[in-house]
């Protein structure tokens, strides 16, 4: 059997983290979330009042399940009878492919603040469809537009729920 970062894949050594390590590293981070709720819980006040439950009572108790749960969690990865999962959780491939989707969703949300959800969305779908879905510039920029004007109709005009336009409102000279 492979060691605890590499696995014999396909005829060759795949390096990565073992799935037992960040499934402890994530049953740390769910523990201090827990461990975060429970102390702003018991900042609004997790008791019992005259009136009934306080402010905090029920997220004391969310974050009380999410620290058990993080802990069971983390005890399983590390010290299970059935032996530690050293398989390799994601491999450099892998992790190309997560990161070609999650990192431009990233400058989309941070682009949302400046430009505006319409403006920000136009661009995210039709760069998303010339670079990863290799569709051709104006065919992505057909679809992108469409999309767009679609939900500026269905939420600015029908419902008259105004989306957020951004910092710069870049969309202005339209009256919504």
């Amino acid at each position: 059997m492979a060691s605890s970062d590499t696995q014999a894949h396909d005829g060759g050594d795949v390096k990565g983290p073992a799935t037992c390590v960040v499934e402890a590293v994530v049953a740390c981070a769910v523990m201090l979330l827990g461990a975060m709720v429970i102390y702003g819980s018991r900042e609004l006040g997790a008791g019992w009042t005259s009136d009934g439950p306080g402010s905090g009572y029920f997220p004391f108790y969310i974050g009380l399940i999410m620290t058990i749960s993080g802990a069971g969690i983390f005890y399983q990865a590390l010290f299970s009878k059935k032996g530690r999962n050293t398989t390799v959780f994601v491999d450099g491939e892998q992790i190309k492919r997560v990161l070609s989707v999650l990192v431009p969703a990233g400058f989309y949300v941070f682009a949302v603040e400046f430009i505006g959800l319409y403006i920000a969305s136009f661009l995210y779908i039709a760069l998303f469809m010339v670079i990863l879905g290799k569709f051709s510039w104006v065919k992505s920029v057909i679809a992108a537009f469409c999309v767009n004007a679609l939900f500026f109709m269905m939420f600015e005009v029908w419902f008259k729920v105004p989306l957020y336009k951004g910092r710069f409102d870049m969309l202005s000279f339209l009256g919504y």
